[in-house]
């Protein structure tokens, strides 16, 4: 399953956050993909990062990942990462814990199961 986590705006988060998911034990060997806008000729700006969950595990340990980071940047300012693209579905998830994270990317995951993809 290919997720999208967008910068909204705070793209020093979206690049945090990717560093985050790189260091972190449970998330290392994800696939994250860094994903520049069309129309920037500045290849280090970043819109969105891709990222590939291939099990339950995956997405166990990316919401994990997620919310821990999230909180560990609660002090500094700016929301970034905080929005999910799935298919046709975009979701704020900025406000949601590691379990309704992980239980959101589940139920995606089932979803797109069901529809023959994989």
């Amino acid at each position: 399953m290919q997720i999208r986590v967008l910068a909204d705006g705070d793209e020093l988060g979206l690049k945090s956050l990717t560093l985050w998911l790189r260091e972190d034990t449970g998330t290392a060997r994800l696939e994250v993909v860094p994903v520049s806008p069309a129309t920037s000729s500045t290849m280090s700006v970043l819109d969105a990062v891709d990222i590939v969950l291939s099990n339950g595990i995956a997405i166990t340990n990316f919401a994990v990942a997620y919310a821990t980071w999230r909180d560990a940047r609660a002090h500094r300012p700016g929301t970034g990462a905080g929005t999910l693209v799935h298919g046709e579905s975009t979701v704020d998830i900025s406000h949601l814990s590691a379990e309704e994270l992980a239980g959101l990317l589940t139920r995606l995951h089932g979803e797109e199961n069901e529809g023959g993809e994989e």
